[in-house]
This record gives C-alpha cells, structure tokens and sequence, in this order.
C-alpha cells in the first residue's frame, strides 16, 4: 500500500479519544487527502481538546455519541483504535460487507519503507523498546522510536531517513492487527509473558495468540530475540521461523544467545561468545531489568551493531519516565514512580528492588488477575501501604488476609486521591525509607490512564515543603 492510495479515500476512525493516538491518525490520513468521518461514544464536549488538535482540517465530518451503521459499510475503510476488540459489533459489520478494517500499526507496517524493530512482552517493553533505541542512536543509525507511551503512530513516518531504523513497541491489541495484515516486523524481541488484561481476553490463550504475531510472519533471514527463563514462552520457539537469539539470566550452551555468567554478560552469535559488560556497570535497579537489557543487546546485535557500541549505550542509559523512576529525594527519603507496574509480576518486581524500607502506595482497578502473590509480597516487603481505591484494592487486601488472616480490613488506609495518598505516605515514612507508587493495578477510574496517575504522583511530590 502507498500514501497516495489514500487520497480521496471514505474512511472512517472508530475512536477518537483523548490519549493522541487517534488524533494522530485522524491528521495523518487527512494530510494524505482522504476523506475521514470521525466517530465516537463520547460527546463533543468530552472530546473538546482532541478536536481542538484537528480544527485545522477540512476534510472531517464528526459522529457524536453513537456509531451508524452507514460508516462501517459504505466506506472504503475503517481504522479502529486499539482498544476497540475485533468482536465489536461495528467492526463485524464492516468486515461483512467486505470493508477493510486496519489499526495504526497495520498501516504503519504497509506504509513504512525501512526495518522494523518490534518489541513486545507484558512487561518490560517500554524499557526494553528505549535502551533499543538509545544503542542505536549510539552507533548513529538514525533510530525512530514509535508506539512506546503516548505518541502517535502514523505521525512517525515523516520522522524517518533513508538509513533510519524502527524501534516499534507492540501491544497485544496492535499486534492483533498485524496477525490479521499477516505481517512481522524484521527484528522481534519478546521480553516475556504473564497473565494480563484479562478484562479484555476471554483466556490466557487469546493474548498469547496475538502476542505470537510479532514474529510468526518472519522469514528464515529475520530474527527473534526471546527469553529463555519465561515459563509461558517454553515451547514457543518451536513456532519460530527466523534466527533465534535467546537471552538468559543463567549460561546457555548453545547457540546465537546473550546470558549471564560469573556476574557478566556474554553475547555468542553461534560461533563466538565474547563479553558485553559486568552486571554491576548497568545502572538500571532490579532483576527484571537485567532481563531488559539482555534483550536489547540480542537485538541491537541482530540490527548489526558492534559489542562495543552496545555496551557503551548502555552505560548511557538512565531508564525512562514511569518505570523506577526516582522523582525526588526529600528529607532523607525517596519518591519513586513505577505506575507502569500495572500487572502483580511488575509490581513485586517493583518492590523487590530495594533493600530500604518500603511504604507502598498501591490499588486500583481490576483487569481480572490473580493477586495473591502481590498480596504476599506486600506482607513480606512493605513497612506500610497506602491503596488507592478500587476493585483490586479489595482483592488485594482479600489475599493479603488469606496468608494473615488477623490483619483487619478496616485498619487499611484506603484513599481516594494521589494526594491524600502521598499525605499519608509521608507521615509514615522515616528517614532511610522509600515511598514507591507500583500499584500492580490499572488506572481507569480515578485517573485517564497510568501514565497520568504517574504524573499526578510527580505533581504531589513535587509540592511537598
């Protein structure tokens, strides 16, 4: 497919939103010169400030409060925002009457002209899909980060070089539109995969369905970067059609692999193994960390860039936003955001980073997952808990009283702000300690999205006196 292919094109957008990613598609296809009707549940004064973004444009019509039938079926194409199931009714519609359905990624995929790096994985792709581009722009290969937070998509594409490369970060949902375009990218990472978004998938196997398409359309010159000590992957390879480099916390034997062993990391490309960098040089806290960048360096080293760059862009890297990140240290004690923790996995790893004493603010929604090992974590590691909250706060706490049953509901402090829950979180720390937000949980409700409960966390810290 070709941009020009789009010009004067009917196409609908099915979910404008208030995150970007729609509007960003909605003003790349009409720069592209189609002719886009917006639709949405929301009303026009929900929506104020995405419309406000696209008032330039001409070329919109916009559908308030509903979806009609007449814009799933009599338009040459619908793109539907990644949170919108393939099950929806307007979307089986449109696919009946033969209307091609796409998302972002898919077109993102037919339109861009250099490789593609995809990361995926329940956690740590973010991570992951940065220290990627961060080596890259290292070795001066003109990196173009895409999907990783809130930036759109599609606007990436005018970004790109002759000689640039693609580091994608992929969701399940987004990769569940590049399964259907039968399509992965050249070089595919997957970090790892535990139970998530279970609200959205009827099983376990669903999300892991969609999680295969990042590299089951490789061919034998492509290559796969994944973790040999994820349980649910074990077998998995066995799908694989490209080049397989496995990374491990522990030495592998054989093969193209990144490992490590006697506190160092090794890279073997099938023939060769020589040493990247000690463990103790990444600055990155925690184990789950070590895993991200075994992962970058497998795939940095498929992409054809030396050990040596390799090592030095790690040494460069300082982490991102949302993920252990250090806001503040004030009167002897650290504020640190890991809002992205929003699964149990992610959050026990969260915890398990720190010798310090720990108050945790914790809670949220629920996306139907097991809490039990995050409430034993938090009995084991955490000096106090502040929830916010939420249907997984009741969960949570429900666990925490299986493995001690004496612990009594009431005494919880449960809030129903950031603020309050920094206010109390401070009065019960002590010099030395660390207050971590790694709620474990998603966000919706209280807050637009993780990444805003982040920022309303920064915001309260940042006020303290």
């Amino acid at each position: 497919m070709n941009i020009f292919d789009l010009k004067n094109k009917k196409i609908t957008v099915m979910g404008l939103g208030l995150h970007g990613g729609g509007v960003g598609t909605v003003r790349f296809l009409c720069e592209a010169g189609a002719k886009v009707t917006v639709t949405d549940l929301g009303s026009k004064e929900e929506l104020a400030a995405s419309l406000e973004k696209l008032k330039g444009f001409k070329n919109i019509s916009y559908v308030f409060n509903q979806h009609r039938p007449e814009d799933f079926t009599k338009v040459d194409m619908v793109v539907k925002n990644p949170a919108v199931p393939w099950t929806n009714k307007h979307i089986k519609l449109a696919l009946e009457n033969k209307v091609p359905v796409e998302m972002d990624s898919s077109l993102f995929f037919k339109f861009c002209p250099r490789p593609i790096i995809g990361v995926t994985g329940t956690k740590g792709k973010s991570t992951t899909a940065s220290l990627i581009f961060d080596i890259l722009k290292t070795a001066g290969r003109n990196p173009v980060k895409v999907g990783i937070g809130q930036v759109s998509v599609l606007d990436k594409l005018k970004e790109l070089k002759k000689d640039s490369v693609v580091v994608f970060e992929l969701s399940s949902w987004r990769l569940s539109a590049l399964g259907r375009a039968k399509t992965s990218p050249q070089i595919a990472v997957i970090t790892n995969i535990y139970p998530d978004h279970l609200n959205y998938y009827k099983t376990m196997d669903d999300y892991l369905k969609d999680k295969k398409n990042i590299c089951l359309y490789q061919n034998r010159e492509n290559s796969c970067v994944i973790s040999g000590d994820n349980e649910l992957l074990e077998g998995f390879e066995k799908e694989i059609k490209s080049r397989l480099i496995k990374f491990s916390r522990r030495p592998i034997e054989r093969g193209r692999s990144v490992y490590v062993e006697n506190g160092s990391v090794y890279f073997n490309n099938g023939i060769d193994e020589k040493k990247v960098l000690d463990v103790k040089e990444i600055n990155l806290p925690g184990e789950h960390n070590l895993e991200n960048v075994l992962a970058a360096i497998g795939a940095a080293a498929a992409a054809g860039v030396d050990l040596a760059t390799i090592r030095k862009g790690i040494l460069l890297f300082k982490g991102i936003a949302h993920r252990l990140e250090l806001v503040r240290e004030h009167m002897g004690v650290k504020y640190v955001n890991d809002t992205a923790a929003t699964m149990p996995e992610a959050a026990i790893f969260g915890i398990k980073s720190f010798s310090e004493p720990v108050i945790l603010i914790a809670g949220g929604s629920d996306k139907n997952l097991d809490m039990s090992e995050w409430g034993r974590a938090i009995l084991e590691k955490a000096k106090g808990v502040i929830f916010l909250a939420g249907p997984a706060t009741d969960k949570i706490i429900l666990s925490m009283k299986k493995f001690q049953p004496e612990l009594a509901y009431e005494k919880f402090k449960i809030v129903e702000s950031m603020e309050k829950a920094v206010e109390l979180a401070r009065a019960a720390a002590d010099k030395g300690d660390v207050i971590l937000l790694s709620p474990g949980a998603a966000s919706f409700g209280m807050f637009t999205n993780e990444f805003d409960r982040g920022n309303k966390f920064k915001e309260a810290v940042k006020k303290l006196k």
